[in-house]
């Protein structure tokens, strides 16, 4: 047990080391991202929330086909990953690096690599669901694909979109604030009150 713990550990480190040193040339707009994302100023939530509902207006309003805006994505990424190294130390300054932000740094790949395998593991309890009991995984995925088809076909799909991607960018930050853990304490007390209620009308 302790030499499969070592050698999940070992490789987790061996993970991280490789994507610190992929991602090196994004250190600084990583660490200011981050600063954003976990909302260390009190103006950041609006501003993130801004410059989406800025970008998804001027989609709304170029209206472009799913062909050009495909494009333009992966043009703007090509464009990012190209100059990003290059402007970023010119700009946030490389010489001004210090150890808490290499820390946070580490901490930053750390976190990612932690939530690709969740995600690697969720896919494979996907296939072993499928394998073990391929009724119940029918069900499922029929079930969940028709939810969100219908919600899909009762929601415009840039407004969808532009919710989730706020959701997913104001995520962090309430996590960091404990807004959503206050929430689903809330709900959970609420529910343990109703159970307590429909015990006593059944005694």
């Amino acid at each position: 047990m302790a030499e499969g713990d070592n050698r999940s550990t070992n490789l987790l480190a061996a993970e991280t080391a490789n994507l610190e040193e992929q991602l090196q040339g994004w250190g600084e707009v990583m660490l200011m991202a981050d600063k954003v994302l976990r909302w260390e100023r009190a103006w950041f939530p609006p501003a993130i929330m801004g410059v989406v509902s800025l970008v998804f207006l001027t989609i709304y309003y170029l209206d472009p086909s799913v062909l050009s805006g495909v494009s333009c994505f992966v043009m703007f990424l090509c464009l990012a990953d190209y100059l990003v190294p290059i402007l970023a130390p010119r700009i946030f300054g490389s010489n001004k690096w210090t150890t808490e932000q290499q820390q946070r740094f580490h901490e930053i790949c750390s976190n990612l690599v932690k939530t690709r395998r969740r995600a690697v593991g969720w896919w494979k309890r996907l296939f072993t669901l499928k394998e073990e009991k391929p009724k119940m995984y029918f069900m499922t995925m029929i079930i969940s694909l028709a939810a969100v088809a219908w919600v899909g076909q009762q929601v415009h799909n840039l407004l969808l979109t532009y919710l989730i991607v706020t959701f997913l960018l104001l995520l962090p930050g309430l996590n960091q604030h404990g807004i959503i853990s206050k929430y689903i304490g809330m709900a959970k007390r609420e529910i343990n009150k109703l159970l307590k209620q429909k015990e006593k009308k059944n005694e």
